[in-house]
């Protein structure tokens, strides 16, 4: 029984665990980089990550539009139950490196287009018109405006 449990023991001691590491990168270098509003720093980076699944990616540069984007990152099958166990408990030090990339569009700096905004404010308005919480200009408000009992001061 002693034995089992120091063999037990031993490996244990001497299981290795999973490294996971993110590199990011992106075109153009040096944009700033969020995973779930949370900012991780500038590209290229890298970085250690604990779950597996889908982040909510957004990158930014200035002169560059703003990538939003979802990203899945799925466990390789020896993370995947009951394979994990095993990996876990692997006498070396298994790595899963996950690259990912990401290019950013330039900006447009040509001048607004007048007649396609002045299309989508008349479209808006519509909604707002036909909206169940418009209020009809022949409704009385509900409330009365608050009244001051004392002279401002000066």
């Amino acid at each position: 029984m002693g034995r089992r449990v120091m063999m037990i023991s031993l490996l244990v001691a001497m299981s290795g665990c999973v490294q996971r590491t993110m590199n990011v990168t992106s075109d153009p270098d040096g944009a700033i980089v969020f995973m779930n509003g949370q900012e991780i720093g500038r590209t290229p980076l890298t970085r250690d990550f604990l779950w597996y699944g889908t982040y909510d990616v957004q990158v930014r540069k200035e002169g560059y539009e703003t990538l939003n984007e979802r990203t899945r990152v799925i466990a390789p099958i020896w993370q995947w139950p009951p394979f994990d166990l095993a990996a876990e408990f692997w006498p070396g030090r298994l790595k899963d490196i996950r690259h990912l990339s990401y290019k950013l569009k330039p900006a447009t700096t040509g001048p607004a287009d007048a007649n396609a905004m002045i299309a989508g404010a008349a479209e808006l308005r519509a909604k707002l018109e036909s909206s169940q919480y418009t209020r009809s200009p022949s409704v009385a408000p509900t409330s009365q405006p608050a009244h001051s009992t004392t002279q401002p001061s000066r």
